[in-house]
């Protein structure tokens, strides 16, 4: 409905509350058509109409809204006299709006259903890439792709089986040829993921002569499987100790020879 407040106190000149009414109403009728109405509900100018001529705490305000209601009840509009300040008329102003309310969405239609329609956002399957990374002196290859993200946040590394199967889906996805094309060898470190959740593994490329050759049994991968197998750390380190095993050995060699310890069978 539209409820329209009327000043019955003004002092200024020229204007009354069935001016206001009138210049109000206009108004209305010039904009209506611009006000987005949504389906189903009552155009602007077709709602019921209510009066409600204000301030008649004052005296001389009384006296007008006096002289006006019968001419506005003549034009079929309901009319209520109330006070802000007073709260005199408002109880009753507030039920017969309530009432008006009721009875409009009483006979209003049924709202029609909304077709609800669901776009959910689509997951970048597109692929993947594969960089070759240097870090302080050491080389790595970094793989980041949404899918292959994905499978790594999915797998639970304690689980064997999740882990061989995260590697089979890997090497099916193209994700090691793509390393070979790349320079990765065996042995290599590879990185899944953003910087800063990254899984880290030595690489073993799959045995494509058939799953006879894999030595290890269902549910294990030899690619990502750590304990068992020495990292490029460890490799590095066996080999300074047995660098360095050989360097102690030939001291000891020739501290012997210094000390007549060796004899030359040319001179027996």
């Amino acid at each position: 409905m539209i409820v329209h407040v009327l000043d019955c106190a003004t002092l200024e000149p020229g204007r009354d509350p069935l001016t206001d009414l009138d210049v109000l109403e206009a108004e209305l009728a010039t904009y209506a058509g611009d006000l987005a109405i949504e389906g189903g509900r009552v155009p602007l100018m077709e709602r019921p109409r209510v009066v409600v001529l204000n301030k008649i705490d004052v005296p001389e305000a009384r006296e007008l809204a006096d002289l006006v209601r019968p001419e506005l009840e003549a034009r079929g509009l309901r009319v209520f006299e109330i006070s802000a300040v007073s709260h005199e008329g408002l109880r009753q102003l507030s039920f017969a709006l309530a009432e008006i309310v009721e009875r409009s969405r009483a006979a209003a239609p049924a709202p029609e259903t909304t077709r609800v329609v669901l776009r959910p956002k689509a997951v970048d399957d597109a692929g993947f890439t594969v960089k070759r990374m240097e870090q302080n002196g050491e080389v790595y290859f970094w793989v980041r792709g949404t899918r292959v993200e994905r499978w790594v946040r999915q797998t639970d590394f304690s689980n064997d089986e999740a882990v061989g199967y995260l590697a089979d889906r890997l090497a099916r996805a193209g994700v090691e040829d793509k390393l070979f094309k790349s320079g990765a060898v065996s042995g290599d470190e590879v990185r899944i993921g953003p910087e800063k959740s990254q899984v880290v593994f030595d690489w073993e490329p799959t045995l494509h002569s058939g799953a006879e050759l894999l030595t290890g049994p269902r549910g294990t991968d030899l690619r990502l499987e750590e304990s068992e197998r020495p990292t490029r750390k460890d490799k590095r380190r066996e080999y300074t100790e047995r660098m360095d095993a050989k360097a102690e050995a030939r001291a000891e060699l020739w501290t012997e020879r210094e000390g007549g310890h060796w004899t030359d069978p040319e001179k027996d």
